[in-house]
């Protein structure tokens, strides 16, 4: 019966993404074909297969992290607060798929370095996890003596902690990426959830604007919200779990 209700929530999951998101695949590609066509009736020096090479390589020197900028490109993705962020977003498992490594010595030392670092990871977020329970309890037993009742106090220290959760690492953030990225709110919110939850698409990624400049402490302060943000994200959702059992 559980095995059938989890294929049905990922038919329904499909079927709900396809009728929201087909449609606008299918203009995006038509937009593009005719952009494409348009270029080469214009440009009638230009060769179709010319140009699909072309097209090739800047998409394939985008996932490198190289962009264009009039005669020059923007290099930064791999100085030391670009790989740093990579580092995180690999033990966390986030993975967001927009920077990998190009070099068969970086692929091999990403092996190691990944199946060392993720149980690293997740004791570290354990013992975050305990640490925020803790101070739950903690005020759960003083608030026992306000209200003289176990029940009260706990629900009351559960329904603060998931609010200040909720601010500090959902709904304050996407203010942040809104200042520094350009993004919307509704974006900005989109990606806290993405990232947080280690689903990582990669489809909007903090500090690979080419043409924004981000503060130093821009990225190690995004590290270290993902860090405390993953460790209360897993404890809600450690009680959705219960919940569900």
């Amino acid at each position: 019966v559980l095995l059938l209700v989890y294929v049905g929530y990922l038919g329904l999951g499909a079927g709900v993404l396809q009728a929201l998101e087909r449609p606008a695949e299918v203009q995006a590609a038509q937009h593009l074909l005719q952009q494409h066509w348009e270029l080469l009736a214009n440009h009638t020096c230009l060769q179709g297969p010319a140009l699909q090479q072309l097209i090739e390589g800047i998409i394939q020197a985008y996932k490198s992290g190289i962009t264009l900028q009039g005669n020059t490109t923007s290099l930064g993705r791999w100085d030391f607060s670009g790989s740093f962020f990579f580092s995180i977003s690999a033990i966390t498992t986030i993975g967001y798929g927009n920077l990998s490594p190009s070099t068969a010595a970086g692929r091999i030392f990403c092996i190691f370095f990944a199946l060392f670092g993720i149980p690293l990871n997740l004791v570290l977020l354990n013992e975050i996890g305990q640490l925020m329970l803790l101070g739950v309890q903690h005020c759960a037993c003083h608030l026992e003596e306000v209200f003289h009742g176990q029940k009260k106090a706990s629900l009351l220290i559960k329904t603060c902690a998931l609010v200040t959760g909720l601010l500090f690492f959902l709904l304050l953030p996407p203010l942040l990426f809104s200042d520094k990225e350009g993004w919307s709110y509704e974006e900005g919110f989109y990606y806290s959830f993405i990232t947080l939850s280690t689903i990582g698409f990669g489809d909007y990624v903090i500090g690979m604007n080419p043409d924004r400049t981000y503060p130093g402490w821009y990225k190690n302060v995004i590290s270290l919200w993902i860090l405390f943000g993953m460790a209360w994200l897993a404890l809600v959702i450690k009680f959705c779990i219960n919940f569900l059992e």
